[in-house]
């Protein structure tokens, strides 16, 4: 088991926190092909200090771009709430369309395991 560290902003670090977001979307690169099921992923709040979420990895779900993720994975558990609008355009604000085809993509399927540093009520 290999531990990783990765970033998030508020809105989905917060869904994962609250439990609504079990799979993070990134890009396949060198970074992300080191991950593995049984790994362990360290998330930090971005804007907020000591705040984290430790999960372990269940599955790796690769797909040559976040078109065809988008088709095959439920995308509620990628952080869309049901009823929102979801477009694999929505990435393109992240990974460009050369940076996907380079690389292709993955969905990281996760449990939570541990939080730290609290989450304050909107």
């Amino acid at each position: 088991m290999r531990k990783h560290f990765m970033h998030l902003k508020e809105a989905p670090f917060r869904q994962i926190w609250d439990g609504h977001k079990t799979i993070e979307l990134r890009l396949y690169d060198e970074k992300r092909q080191l991950l593995q099921p049984g790994d362990w992923i360290e998330f930090d709040e971005m804007s907020v200090e000591n705040r984290k979420i430790v999960v372990e990895i269940t599955a790796m779900h690769r797909f040559a771009s976040f078109a065809r993720l988008y088709d095959a994975l439920p995308l509620h558990k990628c952080g869309y709430m049901p009823g929102e609008s979801a477009h694999h355009t929505d990435m393109l604000a992240y990974y460009s369309a050369e940076e996907q085809e380079k690389y292709g993509v993955v969905g990281i399927e996760f449990v939570v395991k541990e939080r730290k540093g609290g989450v304050n009520e909107a």
